[in-house]
């Protein structure tokens, strides 16, 4: 889902709901419009508010989960990017094909996760054989002891963890907001912004408030929405780790 267009509708229905309650507001009898009366509708949408902000923190805490997840998964498959680099200098200049593999496979990885040139990132493409060609470049060395077998052995174990990191980063490139969260929500703030319009006085400060905190609740949804696609978009996982490991590869 695009985070700005879902963020704009729900502006729209936000400042909808608004003018609305301003035109309900106008026909009710004053009658109708006692404290008492106020009081009610103000504890009613009180209720509504609270299970509203409930379920936006719920979406928060999701969204940033998901995000914390995804950008320890990326430092950690650095580090082993790294490890595995020393580990085959290690075992000695035989190894320089292999090296030469494994740096070409994190080239590749950083183009296809992150977004290239406004291209779609990983959602779009997830070319694997740059790693298995690395994988096999690491499983032909021919050991000629000890030593170089159990460098070997290292390697290829950094080999698959590095692919497993990245076959959970493929599995977590569907978003974790559920769209029927996200419009129960949004047709709870409809509620409340409705609600809280009807009773308002007819004046260009409660106006305002109103319409600030329609933007501030859109820009809490669009927050959310953004988190929730790490790899695109405005607040993306840093590629700093993978680009710094890849810096130290081959020295």
């Amino acid at each position: 889902m695009n985070p700005v267009m879902v963020a704009v509708t729900v502006l729209a229905c936000l400042l909808f709901a608004v003018l609305l309650g301003n035109r309900i507001g106008r026909l009710i009898p004053e009658l109708h419009l006692s404290a008492e009366t106020r009081d009610t509708v103000k504890l009613a949408t009180g209720l509504v508010a609270t299970m509203a902000a409930l379920l936006l923190g719920l979406l928060v805490s999701s969204a940033k989960g998901s995000h914390d997840a995804r950008r320890g998964q990326v430092i950690q498959m650095a580090s082993k990017i790294i490890f595995l680099d020393r580990v085959l200098a290690g075992y000695g200049p035989e190894s320089g094909y292999a090296r030469a593999k494994v740096r070409l496979a994190v080239e590749e990885l950083v183009e296809q996760i992150w977004l290239v040139e406004g291209k779609p990132g990983i959602e779009a493409t997830f070319d694997r054989q740059a790693g298995d060609d690395a994988f096999l470049a690491i499983e032909s060395l021919a050991p000629n002891d000890d030593r170089q077998r159990g460098l070997k052995e290292k390697a290829a174990e950094l080999a698959i963890d590095i692919g497993q990191v990245r076959a959970v980063l493929l599995a977590q490139s569907i978003p974790s907001i559920s769209m029927g969260m996200l419009i129960v929500v949004a047709c709870w703030l409809v509620v409340i912004f409705l609600s809280f319009s009807v009773i308002a006085p007819p004046n260009p400060l409660a106006r305002a408030t109103l319409l600030i905190s329609a933007l501030s609740v859109s820009g809490a949804i669009f927050l959310i929405l953004e988190l929730d696609q790490p790899f695109g978009g405005a607040i993306q996982t840093p590629k700093e780790p993978i680009v710094i490991a890849l810096s130290q590869l081959g020295k």
